[in-house]
C-alpha cells in the first residue's frame, strides 16, 4: 500500500484505473437496466442502477437464477447476487436476453 499511495507517479496511475474500472460497472448497470426495460422484461429494474459496486442483486428467484445457470449457463448465487465484472458490450445482450426469458418463463 506504502508503495503506491507514497509514490505520485503509482498513485495517479492506480487513481486513474480505479476511476476506469468504476465507469465501467456503472456503464454495464445502465446497459442492463436499459436493455431490460427496453424489451419490457416484467417487473422493476430501476434496483439495476440504484445499487453501488461490482455485486448486484438482481431481484430473481431461486429458480430463475437455477434457469440462468442451467439454460444459460450464467453463474450467480440462488439469492440473485452477480458480480458485474464478468458483464461487458460483448456479453450484455446475452445476459439482457436470458433475464428476459427466465422472467417471463416463471410467468407461466
Amino acid at each position: 500500500v506504502e508503495k503506491i499511495l507514497g509514490d505520485e507517479a503509482s498513485f495517479a496511475a492506480w487513481k486513474k484505473e480505479l476511476a476506469e474500472m468504476s465507469n465501467r460497472i456503472l456503464e454495464v448497470r445502465k446497459l442492463l437496466r436499459e436493455g431490460l426495460e427496453e424489451k419490457n422484461t416484467p417487473g422493476k429494474w430501476d434496483h439495476i442502477t440504484s445499487q453501488i459496486g461490482m455485486f448486484s442483486y438482481t431481484g430473481l428467484t431461486a429458480e430463475q437464477c437455477e434457469r440462468l445457470t442451467k439454460d444459460h449457463h450464467i453463474y450467480l448465487l440462488k439469492s440473485g447476487r452477480i458480480s458485474l465484472a464478468g458483464l461487458n458490450t460483448n456479453n450484455i445482450k446475452k445476459m439482457i436476453d436470458a433475464v428476459d426469458e427466465v422472467v417471463r418463463a416463471a410467468q407461466h
